[in-house]
């Protein structure tokens, strides 16, 4: 996996001009795995709405996650299409569950109004792209990303305090 800075460094490039905020959050929390941040976003953030977002590929493998009945308990969650993962999305072992709270696609526009757990498959068009693709024609990407780059404050890396991380 990249550097985390260099992910953070091209997750700001590619959310430029759109109505996304990148965030370091997980860093600054300390936190590893998804329902740990999402616990952590719930307790700093506890006035706002959120819903987990996934492409079908994720909810193929989301028996796997630690706690993932409790994510799901948490926060509405999202589904996007990825080519050649419909099917494994749909019979997918955590449907067996969630497959209860499908919420129709016409009701998208209504999420912040649902408790979880709630799950919606997304009608888009899917995005034949992908990251490991990507990786592979350009392995060494976030050589040129780690170079000095100015946060959002406009600060420059060498200018920002590091994080203090637990040592346990």
């Amino acid at each position: 996996m990249a550097p985390f800075e260099a992910r953070l460094a091209s997750a700001r490039k590619t959310a430029r001009g759109a109505p996304i905020r990148v965030s370091d959050f997980e860093l600054r929390a300390g936190t590893r795995y998804s329902i740990d941040t999402v616990e952590a976003l719930l307790g700093r953030y506890p006035e706002h709405r959120f819903i987990w977002l996934m492409g079908a590929d994720s909810l193929a493998e989301f028996h796997l996650w630690k706690d993932w009945r409790k994510l799901a308990e948490s926060l509405p969650i999202a589904v996007v299409p990825r080519p050649g993962y419909d099917e494994k999305a749909h019979a997918a072992r955590a449907m067996g569950w969630l497959g209860r709270f499908v919420r129709p696609p016409d009701q998208a526009n209504e999420w912040t109004e649902w408790s979880a757990p709630a799950i919606i498959l997304l009608r888009l068009p899917p995005d034949p792209s992908s990251a490991t693709a990507i990786r592979a024609l350009d392995p060494k990407w976030h050589d040129r990303t780690r170079a000095s780059r100015p946060d959002e404050s406009g600060a420059p890396p060498s200018s920002r305090r590091a994080l203090a991380r637990p040592s346990h």
